[in-house]
């Protein structure tokens, strides 16, 4: 398999070249530094040939490189989070083309926890309020996580009911709705990621909980998906797809 990584030179790009070594035949990073690899500021500058394209880096230039892919025909693992609603339903409209994998998180114990919020809510129902708290590191830049996001909509296909996200609260707020699925961010230090998701029924509390140690459980999952993704056709997929075909 060979790769194109985007977002070669972050914390994130240098975890995947650790895990994949030569399978990266090139690199794409806005400040290019040196690295084992030719690492390119656009990707219109690439020349080699590759099996897949992982992408680590932002939704900053999504269509440009979704665009390069739909035309050399070349999969897509997108691994970042932050996409405006223009930039989903540019993704969507090329996943009709080429495949994509998205996900907001590529461990393999989240994709489980994912498969279990649902179980969950669908087992306890209305009876049981869900609040999702999320954990990271001082320096990310958005809130919520795409992580708790893609929990989150685990738990309402779960309930099988409208429910309506609330972030954090304040002041006073009343009594809480029954509609309501709260999604709490905290952000400090070194966290890698932690998130929990928490049902709240009468006199018991079930929890599903989800540490990650080190980046390096993201590299993994990501080459695991690129693998399974480069025999798929056209579409758009994510862990719940990768779960399926794991749990056969």
């Amino acid at each position: 398999m060979k790769i194109i990584l985007v977002g070669a030179c972050g914390k994130m790009g240098a975890e995947v070249a650790k895990v994949a070594g030569e399978k990266i035949v090139c690199g794409i990073d806005l400040a290019p530094t040196a690295l084992p690899f030719p690492v390119y500021n656009s990707i219109d500058k690439v020349k080699e040939k590759a099996d897949v394209l992982i992408d680590f880096s932002s939704a900053k230039g999504i269509r440009e490189r979704l665009s390069w892919c739909k035309k050399c025909g070349v999969p897509a693992v997108l691994a970042a989070t932050g996409y405006s609603e223009e930039d989903l339903k540019a993704i969507e409209e090329f996943s009709k083309s080429v495949p994509i994998f998205k996900t907001g998180n590529f461990s393999l114990g989240i994709a489980l926890a994912e498969y279990v919020s649902e179980k969950a809510a669908s087992f306890l129902g209305e009876d049981f309020d869900a609040e999702i708290i999320e954990k990271h590191h001082n320096q990310k830049k958005d809130a919520p996580s795409g992580t708790a996001l893609m929990l989150a909509e685990s738990v309402k296909r779960g309930f099988e009911s409208e429910k309506k996200l609330v972030y954090g609260r304040q002041g006073m707020t009343g009594a809480r709705e029954k509609q309501e699925i709260g999604i709490h961010a905290v952000r400090g230090g070194t966290i890698v990621g932690e998130h929990e998701v928490v049902f709240a029924g009468d006199d018991e509390i079930f929890t599903i909980s989800h540490s990650a140690r080190s980046r390096k459980i993201f590299a993994n999952g990501a080459l695991r998906a690129a693998e399974w993704l480069i025999s798929q056709p056209a579409g758009l997929y994510n862990m719940r797809d990768l779960l399926k075909e794991l749990l056969k």
